[in-house]
């Protein structure tokens, strides 16, 4: 079967399977959504996150590596589940990274995380990666392997891998398009949006209005985008000044105590 073909397909598995996990994670457990709401992960409006596309093709490559250079049985799987997390890991930092840096937008926010670096890694979820890369090793990439068999046999179904990238290159255009009006809002007032709370506030914002909060289209709403980011602007400074007076008290209270 053609590699680059296998690499599609792959990157289309990856890209799918991982949204209801995402799903889940911040409808429950986010904490950038307090009202526990649905909110689609990511900053595409369709049902795919292109990170996880990402890492599965990565981790069916990591898994391909021959480590019988390793004799010790244990110590080769040691350095597969290694390799995948460091993978895995650096993967979501260059991710989260130029996201920040070049659009202003942070995908998810681990700052409240121990040992994170720019809130985008923390040792916890690259521990994740790695127990994800264990799964995928032990359960998931005998039956990629088998799935590839079947594809090769059966290349119609590259068809519909075909109408798949047809509507994600559409989608990258739009979304884009959106997240470039936020970047450029963002680069104005010197701010970052994190985009689940923004998502999250939008969302919030609807059902108080009486207005029905979409899944998918959370900005085609009645309300300007730019109108959407002054009210999140604003919030953010409400919270920095109390921020700043709690720090404040719990000065004066350590000087009391003194």
């Amino acid at each position: 079967m053609n590699f680059f073909l296998k690499i599609v397909f792959l990157f289309f598995i990856g890209c799918e399977l991982s949204l209801g996990l995402e799903v889940l994670f911040r409808r429950f457990i986010s904490k950038n959504n307090p009202e526990r709401r649905w909110i689609n992960p990511g900053f595409l409006i369709g049902p795919y996150l292109p990170l996880y596309g990402t890492g599965l093709v990565a981790l069916y490559l990591m898994a391909s590596v021959d480590s019988s250079f390793i004799k010790n049985i244990y110590l080769q799987k040691a350095f597969v589940f290694l390799s995948m997390a460091v993978m895995m890991t650096l993967i979501e930092y260059i991710t989260g990274l130029i996201f920040i840096r070049h659009l202003k937008v942070k995908l998810w926010d681990y700052t409240d995380e121990w040992g994170n670096i720019k809130g985008i890694i923390c040792p916890k979820f690259s521990l994740a990666w790695a127990l994800i890369g264990g799964v995928y090793y032990f359960f998931v990439h005998p039956y990629i392997l088998e799935a590839l068999t079947w594809l090769s046999n059966n290349l119609a179904f590259s068809f519909v891998i075909g109408m798949f990238f047809g509507i994600f290159i559409i989608d990258l255009g739009y979304s884009f398009r959106v997240v470039d009006k936020i970047k450029k809002y963002a680069k104005e007032n010197d701010i970052v949006v994190r985009y689940d709370e923004f998502k999250a506030d939008i969302a919030q914002a609807l059902k108080r209005d009486k207005q029905r909060s979409k899944f998918m289209f959370i900005f085609g709403t009645v309300q300007p985008l730019t109108e959407q980011l002054k009210a999140y602007k604003e919030k953010l400074e409400k919270l920095e000044k109390l921020k700043n007076v709690k720090g404040v008290a719990e000065k004066i209270k350590t000087n009391k105590n003194k």
